[in-house]
This record gives structure tokens, C-alpha cells and sequence, in this order.
């Protein structure tokens, strides 16, 4: 459809510049219009925090790319430090928190506490403990679920695959 501004049916930028097809009598779809199609699928939003980049690979390895078939793909924020794991939840928009218990100069089970004192809404939240033993000190921490080291990738991937259930419904 042409405009005063546009009076031969094309955009005023060179660049953009396209034939009006309904003025041509044309079904063709307009593939310059905003699809109705869904976008790009929605991700997983993890933050993984740890002050050794050793755990932090091995967690990404063993939940991989999707920890489930029936879920979206992992976007990864790593952080290794308190200051920036406060900061990255306190922004928004992440969905599973996983922070490593044993982790320097604050462990993740006092971060997880903090988090989920100081946060409205906190994201779900897995400890990774030292041992089988400590998961009552995960318990006190308030977070969700505990995995101990030494790391089972299936166990570690089944657990962020529930809390990423859990928060995306």
C-alpha cells in the first residue's frame, strides 16, 4: 500500500526497500513482517558459581547442553565470586542456581542462605556439598536440593533438570 511518503509502494531506505505485493494482487507472504511463528526457544537460565574453574567445567559437562529432553537448552552465567553471584541473581532472570558448597572465600550453602533471605522470589537452589554427610547443612541453608562431591554427572543433571521444572512449570 502506498503512502504519501511512499509513493511508489516501496520503504523510503534503499536498504529496506521491497515491493508492496497486495498492491500486485499477490498472496505471497511478506517475509519482511514480524512472524507469528514462536521465536527462538526458551533457555535454561543457570548461574553456577564457584571459585575453581574445575568444578565449574565438570558441572558443565555433566548437565550438558539440555539436562533433559523435555527441556530448553542451558545458557551458562559462571561466576566466582560472592559479590558477583549476589549481583547476577539480584539482577533477574535466572532460573536454577547452583552453587558449590565448597567454594572460597564463602561457601554456597551461606550464599544460598543469604540468597534466599535477601532475594523476593529466589531462583530454586542446588548445593553441592563436600559430602553425603552435609546435606542437613544444605537443609539449613534453605536450598532446594544437594548433590555431593565427588560430582555424579547423572545425579547433578537429574537435579538441575527438577529445579528447572520446578520454575519454569
Amino acid at each position: 500500500m502506498s503512502t504519501a511518503s511512499d509513493p511508489v509502494g516501496q520503504a523510503p531506505d534503499a536498504e529496506s526497500a521491497r515491493p508492496v505485493e497486495a498492491d500486485l494482487g499477490t498472496d505471497a507472504p511478506d517475509s519482511s513482517e514480524p512472524s507469528h511463528e514462536p521465536g527462538p526457544e526458551h533457555e535454561v537460565s543457570v548461574l553456577l558459581y564457584s571459585d575453581d574453574v574445575d568444578v565449574r567445567t565438570a558441572v558443565k559437562l555433566a548437565v550438558g547442553r539440555r539436562p533433559a529432553a523435555d527441556l530448553p537448552p542451558v545458557r551458562w552465567t559462571e561466576v566466582a565470586t560472592p559479590a558477583a553471584a549476589v549481583a547476577a541473581v539480584d539482577a533477574g532472570g535466572l532460573d536454577v542456581l547452583v552453587l558449590d558448597g565448597e567454594a572460597v572465600p564463602a561457601g554456597g550453602m551461606g550464599l544460598c542462605k543469604q540468597l534466599k533471605d535477601e532475594i523476593f522470589e529466589c531462583p530454586p537452589v542446588l548445593v553441592l556439598t563436600g559430602r553425603p554427610a552435609d546435606a542437613w547443612l544444605a537443609t539449613w541453608s534453605r536450598a532446594d536440593l544437594a548433590v555431593p562431591h565427588p560430582l555424579d554427572p547423572a545425579e547433578l543433571c537429574e537435579a538441575v533438570a527438577t529445579l528447572a521444572r520446578h520454575r519454569l512449570g
